[in-house]
């Protein structure tokens, strides 16, 4: 509690429940300590400031600091993602077969993504549901835009949905930009990461580096 800023602490009070209220303080102070670490900096030196759609990012004295960072929490699980270059997002998700996951499908999949999900049943419906979620809350949480991107614009390629732990995605909007998806999920929790493919310079050429 005493490492979070003032805006943090704020951003605190206003949830209503003890445990989202916990699972925010000990993320943004497990984020703080990491960046600290990384950045070799003081914890008030260190503050946070948003993108146009939300997407934070940190400073160290007021000047933006050099990495890229993601959070996400669900339930009893948190992850936090950085990148030295490039953008980055990850979402984490406890499976909840209780939840309206037909409703949900029809407003945040494809076609393709909807038919592949219809001829699952029982838990395997539930694991394929969640990791096509996390991909995708990944993806648009690296690409920083928030849902003004509709999930269902964009479709995850068939090898990554069904098997592939990690491959080469391209937004159909902007094709030459390449984001590594990965997928992270266990038997405890669904996740994913997706970060950005940055150039990296090599003598005779490029070499687009994950």
């Amino acid at each position: 509690m005493a490492s979070l800023d003032k805006v943090e602490q704020a951003r605190l009070r206003r949830y209503l429940h003890p445990r989202p209220r916990r699972e925010f303080a000990l993320c943004r102070a497990a984020l703080r300590a990491i960046l600290c670490d990384e950045l070799g900096c003081g914890n008030e030196a260190l503050s946070f400031d948003t993108l146009t759609h939300g997407k934070p990012f940190a400073l160290v004295g007021g000047r933006r600091a050099p990495i890229s960072f993601n959070v996400s929490h669900g339930g009893q699980h948190g992850l936090i993602v950085l990148a030295a270059a490039g953008r980055i997002g990850v979402d984490v998700e406890e499976r909840d077969a209780r939840r309206d996951l037909d409703g949900i499908t029809r407003m945040v999949f494809t076609p393709a993504e909807q038919a592949e999900l219809a001829l699952a049943s029982g838990e395997r419906k539930v694991h394929l549901f969640y990791r096509f979620w996390t991909m995708k809350e990944a993806l648009i949480k690296a690409l920083g835009t928030g849902f003004s991107l509709n999930p269902s614009r964009f479709e995850l390629p068939p090898h990554l949905r069904r098997s592939a732990p990690a491959g080469v995605f391209r937004f159909p909007q902007n094709p030459a930009a390449g984001w590594w998806l990965e997928n992270l999920g266990n038997a405890e929790f669904a996740a994913a990461v997706a970060y950005e493919m940055v150039p990296e310079p090599k003598a005779g050429g490029t070499n687009p580096v994950p």
